[in-house]
């Protein structure tokens, strides 16, 4: 008689499709927001053989109270919540569901850089409060302009497409791309501070780039440069930028992720009128959902076959 092997969710609920090729595996959910302790007691009773990734972090304590534990599938493209370093030296295999939001996430980022370009926010807050700034305000007009693209993967090379598509000059850094677009210019992280009137940021984040967004970097763009972050908010230094915002080194930014999250006041970037903020919920749709859901499914299952720990 098999014993049914058990699979930890690190949420509260996984899309039907996923759940439906891991239908041989009792499912374990840590709920909405699982701290460490409790994944550590999930594991310590249940041994999964996989640990499928959505909030949390996973890190050594966790892995050590599951022996059988064999992958951790990332629901979503960025690993960064995963000790990939504690993993390796158990033998434990770290997946990412890479691609399986990179439209949502690449629309909101196009989102948030129409918002900072054409003052959405702003002139709506300004409409409701009864005005009419016809007279007054120029938006920033975007055929033409150059945007800097730092990471080119499956998200980085969707943006540039709808970024080509309006007509924008394409530069992009990404030291690991392949095979890119032909819309796409690949340059150094210098060209990118120094020629980009818009910058967007679709690289994980890794302990070399963490506050690549800086003091330093941001002074030597061009004033009034746009900037959009929809990876993951260490790669930017928080002070730095709302300094660059206030003294309009920094037209505006558009960001859908925090150094900290959730995000909580107080905090200096709240009610700032030139920061545009999402609550990290650029890969939040029914479709990224769905997709997320399997890719991560079927990254626990390819792993398993080959540790001959797929259930029969």
């Amino acid at each position: 008689m098999n014993v049914r092997r058990a699979i930890v969710i690190t949420g509260a609920d996984l899309a039907p499709q996923a759940l439906s090729l891991l239908s041989d595996f009792e499912i374990v959910y840590a709920g909405k927001t699982p701290q460490e302790q409790d994944l550590v007691e999930l594991c310590r009773r249940h041994d999964p053989v996989a640990i499928i990734v959505r909030y949390g972090k996973v890190g050594a304590s966790v892995m050590d109270a599951a022996p059988s534990l064999r992958v951790i599938s990332k629901h979503g493209s960025g690993t960064d919540t995963i000790d990939k370093d504690a993993a390796r030296a158990r033998g434990i295999e770290v997946r990412a569901a890479a691609g399986a939001n990179a439209a949502a996430v690449a629309e909101q980022a196009l989102a948030l850089l129409l918002a900072c370009a054409k003052s959405v926010t702003q002139l709506n807050a300004r409409m409701h409060a009864g005005h009419w700034d016809k007279a007054t305000h120029k938006s920033i007009e975007l055929q033409g302009r150059t945007v800097g693209l730092v990471g080119l993967g499956a998200i980085g090379q969707r943006f540039a497409r709808m970024c080509d598509a309006m007509g924008m000059r394409v530069l992009g850094f990404d030291p690991f791309a392949k095979e890119l677009p032909a819309c796409i210019r690949q340059v150094d992280m210098g060209t990118i501070w120094r020629e980009s009137d818009a910058i967007s940021l679709h690289c994980p984040l890794t302990p070399e780039n963490r506050n690549l967004v800086n003091a330093g970097t941001l002074q030597a763009c061009k004033r009034g440069v746009l900037l959009v972050n929809t990876a993951r908010g260490g790669l930017i230094d928080e002070a730095a930028l709302l300094a660059a915002v206030r003294s309009g080194q920094v037209a505006a930014a558009g960001l859908d992720s925090f150094a900290s999250e959730p995000m909580r006041a107080p905090h200096p970037f709240l009610g700032e009128p030139n920061l545009i903020l999402s609550p990290h919920i650029g890969g939040v749709t029914q479709d990224a959902y769905v997709n997320m859901g399997v890719g991560a499914a079927e990254n626990v299952l390819d792993v398993l076959a080959t540790s001959n720990l797929e259930q029969s």
